[in-house]
């Protein structure tokens, strides 16, 4: 069953999307302080940055996921997103983030019901087994 829902996002929930992948991140390869705090810090500045300039927050984002990929309808036209270009769906204090080969999309919690919450969490199950 597709699932269908549209975000738009909020400065401050995406960067705390962001915050939270970098902080992942440089956990990840080990980098410790003081380091991985200039890392952490200039990573969601610049994130933020781009999101201010982008015009985010004015967009609204119609998504369709299901067993062919991800279809992201925004302002710039459609995105169509394979599944083999979802390296791993990770979950996130305000909802799941894809991790795509080339950048992220975050999905917040707020825009799904449950259903579709439980419905991501299986294509996060499926990616995660498919990785293996």
């Amino acid at each position: 069953m597709p699932l269908e829902f549209s975000v738009r996002y909020s400065l401050f929930e995406y960067v705390s999307f962001m915050w939270q992948h970098a902080h992942h991140l440089i956990r990840r390869r080990r980098i410790h302080a003081p380091a991985s705090w200039y890392m952490l810090v200039k990573s969601t500045w610049a994130s933020a940055f781009h999101f201010v300039t982008q015009g985010r927050s004015r967009h609204t984002y119609a998504f369709t996921i299901d067993r062919h990929g991800i279809v992201r309808t925004g302002p710039g036209g459609v995105t169509l997103i394979g599944w083999e270009d979802v390296s791993a769906i990770r979950s996130y204090a305000r909802g799941r983030l894809m991790v795509l080969k080339r950048g992220t999309l975050p999905i917040p919690a707020r825009c799904l019901t449950r259903e579709q919450s439980d419905g991501l969490a299986a294509y996060a199950a499926w990616v995660r087994e498919a990785a293996h």
